[in-house]
């Protein structure tokens, strides 16, 4: 024990026929020894016997009591001597791995898989500099004790570029067979050797490897029974060629554990000195988490000064550090051609932008592209990551780290001192010095500027003359750029420009000519954008153009924009996008565009007529156009999924829209509809009532969010679907009925579930809806909850978390909300379970809240639950919910009268330990960029809650 006190040694306990208690308390036969040491030993000694005997029985052991029902004293024993392998690996893996930070979630992970009998060969997959090799060692180290063989055989690739295959696996059978000078000049292991690898339960770490054949030719096929393979590899493909049998995906740090690292090595402690705490943080972004990148930096840095480390982070936004960027160039060099010029243009032009898109442009320059690009993925190039956009719809964009990019950058840099030597440009001062003094020449494969960060530049006609191999155009301004966004390239004395041939995409903001060059052909153009451009036509309606590879064309914002030409031939074209064309008058037909999948208008104003479609489309964009109808044509549009109308001059709407069985998405908002939908008018003949509004009701059945705020004549919503995820009525002041189909109750339980999302039921503003609707939106709100109680009451991990659902009124129903209190806290007690099994407590909550003040408020409005729920024993636990929701209160406009909130969360959902009672606070707060605040005017009124009991 004063090993144990002064030196730190483990002391483990084995209480063998021995209570731990009467060594605890002296007692039992420790008694009498000890009255018999007593007699013949002096006090203080046998005083000090005792109280180490008193310390010991207190420690952690195994007590082996020998009883009739005790287990065998061999598993006691095998037990103890599995303890103490661990605790004496996890002394020394701590003593030799104290430097290292943040790797022991991972690591467990590992160790987690290789106790899985099922996985002999398991991969370690990720970016160069990630930590594979790390957290192989560390594995490595903390398993070998328990394997008769073992070896970690490092930088597998490079020593067999060294070496050879068979040198370097006569190298390990070696060390695994214990045997020296071992010549096997085949690829085959001949059978002696077979047969003693055969008998070998072995350990093998191999590290770096580039090819599954360095997986085979090792062996491994002829290990024992219980061996384990950990390989390394930045290349998916290799360990899935190479039989792992499970593969990890070695993470980066989080930023705590990065920041920690940093300062290991910028400053020998874990944490950075305070005067550079700003400037290690930056450093920290700057290498997104990657270890390797993380101990580099942290070592240039060291003992540096603050100057200097500013210098260098200045220099490094442009120029990759070469240490990083030689080992994450190893990768690059194993690339074919194909996709080292694929990886170049992502790096440079197509970094975050969808996956669908860059596909689609690259495949226009590159046979088999997309395969390519998933190589660059298998190798830790890029990146595919998801982007959710809807309920259930996902875009897949392609990233990269920003390092690799630097590095992509710095390849392209050394192709040539001149710029307009390389095959790519983008650093905004060098693409000015090529267009202003017509510097192009045919090494330049694409060109791509910020114009935000140069001043006005003349271009001559033939700054593109020379550059007859450009594949990309791309001249744009960042997002949230506000007053430089303006025209920046001008051409004063030229009436176009001449673009090469070989263009693919063709973006330029504020493209300054009235139409594209008529010498130009776009046979291999895929993506064309030119927004908020100077653009009076595309092309001349004479000229016949090939658009078969064309895919984009997006025209927004080009006010001087008339006329859209015959689209005649582009069969791939998918998107069309004339936002904001408010010249437009007419549009061609687009019914033989095939592929069309989106059209949008939005605030082409003069338009008038419902545009010719195909019957595929899924996207169309009306909002704010001067389009009157919505013609019986409408139900030729199948696949039709977003139908937006907001703000348009719609007022009549043929019957047929109920035929759109794929329609998600409906905006009627500030439109002069006045019931909806129309063919739920009372037809002239009664006896035709019953036939048609069943018909109506099933075929609209996929519609989940409708919007009708602000239409002042609308007077009846009718028999919706009540599985709508999202109605917002807000500010229909006309509207006086409501209500909901029982129809289709069965798919609502199933179908409203499929994405995550919450229900939203605003009636906001509506002052004119009669106390049935009141009941019908109450009612439909809490058949929502219900569902939802029912669904987390399953431990269903998917669908809506929460409800939010707003009406005018100041009345709380008593049948639906039986605990009802005055201003914002409430009290009830909890139904005792009666029943042995264990339940979950649901809280449906109601509240009534004076909006006349909102109007001050232009901002998000939050509100606020803080409950607590008390045991039958005075313990007890707080918990907090908030459902925010920007309520359309414009600033010129006052809102009267009480408003009724229903809310409900997956927060207010909670096993029940026993509780009693529960407590409740509301308020209101006002959401601010970095706090909120309680406001004071809007006040909760009254407040009601539903109990749900789930057993």
């Amino acid at each position: 024990m004063d090993r144990k006190h002064t030196q730190g040694h483990i002391v483990l306990p084995i209480f063998y026929h021995v209570d731990p208690s009467h060594v605890r308390n002296i007692g039992g036969s420790f008694t009498t020894s000890f009255e018999e040491h007593e007699s013949k030993r002096l006090v203080d000694e046998v005083k000090g016997w005792k109280a180490v005997f008193a310390e010991v029985g207190k420690l952690k052991g195994w007590h082996i009591g020998g009883g009739k029902f005790d287990r065998p004293e061999t598993e006691y024993i095998e037990d103890i001597v599995k303890y103490v392998i661990k605790k004496l690996m996890s002394s020394k893996s701590g003593h030799v791995y104290e430097e290292l930070v943040g790797i022991d979630y991972q690591k467990d992970a590992i160790l987690r898989l290789i106790e899985q009998e099922r996985y002999r060969v398991i991969g370690l997959w990720g970016m160069g500099g990630i930590g594979k090799t790390t957290l192989a060692d560390v594995v490595h180290k903390e398993m070998s004790p328990k394997f008769k063989s073992h070896c970690f055989l490092q930088n597998v690739s490079e020593k067999i570029k060294n070496q050879g295959k068979e040198s370097l696996r006569n190298d390990l059978l070696s060390i695994l067979l214990n045997e020296k000078d071992i010549h096997i000049d085949t690829p085959l292991i001949g059978y002696p050797y077979r047969e003693r690898l055969n008998n070998k339960k072995v350990l093998l770490v191999l590290d770096d490897v580039s090819h599954q054949d360095q997986i085979t030719i090792m062996g491994v096929r002829h290990f024992g029974d219980g061996s384990k393979i950990i390989v390394t590899s930045r290349d998916r493909k290799v360990l899935e060629n190479g039989e792992a049998d499970q593969i990890y995906e070695v993470k980066n740090l989080n930023e705590i554990d990065s920041l920690q690292l940093f300062s290991t090595c910028a400053f020998k402690q874990l944490n950075p000195n305070a005067d550079f705490r700003d400037l290690s943080i930056k450093f920290v972004e700057y290498t997104q988490y990657n270890p390797l990148a993380l101990k580099v930096l942290g070592s240039q840095l060291y003992k540096r000064s603050r100057e200097y480390w500013e210098s260098e982070m200045v220099k490094l936004k442009e120029y990759s550090q070469p240490e990083i960027s030689n080992i994450l160039k190893r990768s690059f060099d194993g690339l074919d051609e194909q996709e080292k010029n694929i990886f170049l243009d992502i790096a440079i032009f197509f970094k975050g932008e969808l996956k669908e898109n860059v596909e689609n442009i690259l495949s226009s320059c590159y046979n088999g592209a997309k395969s390519s690009i998933r190589n660059l993925v298998d190798k830790c190039l890029l990146d595919i990551t998801s982007l959710p956009i809807s309920l259930r719809d996902m875009l897949e964009c392609i990233s990269m780290h920003d390092m690799l990019e630097r590095m992509g950058k710095d390849i392209v840099r050394q192709e040539s001192r001149v710029p307009g030597m390389r095959s790519r440009l983008w650093n905004s001062n060098e693409v000015k010095q090529v267009l202003r003094h017509n510097k192009g020449t045919e090494w330049i494969e694409g060109i791509k500027l910020d114009m935000s960060q140069i001043d006005k530049l003349q271009l001559c006609s033939s700054v593109f003359k020379n550059m007859f191999n450009l594949k990309y155009i791309h001249f744009y301004f960042p997002p949230f750029i506000g007053k430089q966004r303006n025209k920046k390239l001008h051409a004063d004395q030229v009436g176009d420009v001449s673009l090469p041939d070989e263009l693919r995409l063709l973006c330029w903001e504020y493209y300054p000519f009235r139409s594209l060059s008529s010498s130009f052909d776009p046979k291999n153009l895929v993506v064309l954008k030119l927004p908020y451009g100077d653009m009076e036509q595309l092309w001349n309606e004479d000229n016949h153009q090939d658009l078969i590879n064309l895919r984009k064309i997006v025209l927004s914002n080009c006010k001087n924009l008339r006329k859209i030409p015959n689209l005649l031939g582009a069969v791939n074209l998918e998107i069309l996008c004339f936002n904001g064309c408010n010249s437009l008058v007419e549009l061609p037909g687009f019914s033989d565009l095939a592929s069309l999948k989106t059209l949008q208008l939005h605030g082409c104003y003069k338009l008038k007529k419902f545009p010719e479609l195909p019957n595929d489309v899924s996207f169309l964009d009306l909002a704010e156009t001067g389009i009157e109808e919505v013609p019986n044509s409408i139900e030729h549009l199948a696949g039709l999924e977003t139908l937006l109308l907001a703000k348009s001059k719609i007022n009549n709407v043929s019957c047929n829209i109920l035929k759109l069985e794929c329609l998600r998405y409906l905006d009627f908002s500030h439109c002069l509809v006045a019931e909806f939908p129309e063919i739920l008018r009372r037809p002239e003949r009664p006896e035709m009532q019953e036939l048609i509004r069943p018909y109506s009701i099933l075929k609209f059945k996929r519609l989940e969010y409708l919007k009708m705020d602000h239409c002042e004549s609308l007077k009846l919503l009718s028999e919706l679907p009540p599985y709508l995820l999202y109605l917002d009525a807000h500010g229909c002041k006309s509207l006086e009925k409501v209500s909901f189909t029982d129809r289709n109750r069965d798919l609502y339980e199933l179908y409203s579930f499929y994405g995550e999302d919450e229900f939203f039921m605003i009636f906001s503003d509506c002052f004119s809806l009669n106390q049935a609707s009141i009941k019908n939106i109450e009612g439909n709100a809490m058949q929502k909850i219900e569902s939802l109680v029912k669904k987390w009451g399953c431990k269903y991990d998917y669908g809506p978390k929460s409800l939010f659902c707003c009406f005018p009124g100041s009345e709380i129903s008593a049948s639906k909300f039986e605990y009802q209190g005055m201003n914002s806290s409430l009290k009830l007690k909890i139904t005792p379970n009666e029943f042995s099994e264990s339940r979950v407590l649901s809280f449906a909550i109601c509240l009534v809240v004076d909006l006349t003040h909102c109007h001050k408020y232009n901002t998000d409005l939050r509100g606020i639950c803080e409950y607590q729920l008390t045991a039958f024993d005075g313990c007890y636990e707080k918990f907090e919910c908030e459902w925010g929701y920007k309520l359309d209160f414009e600033l010129h406009r006052k809102y009267m009268g009480d408003h009724v909130l229903i809310l409900f969360s997956d927060k207010l959902i909670k096993k029940d330990d026993d509780y009693v009672e529960a407590s409740f606070e509301f308020y209101i707060k006002k959401c601010y960029y970095k706090s909120d605040a309680e406001v004071d005017d809007i006040k909760v009124k009254k407040c009601g809650v539903h109990v749900y009991y789930v057993a």
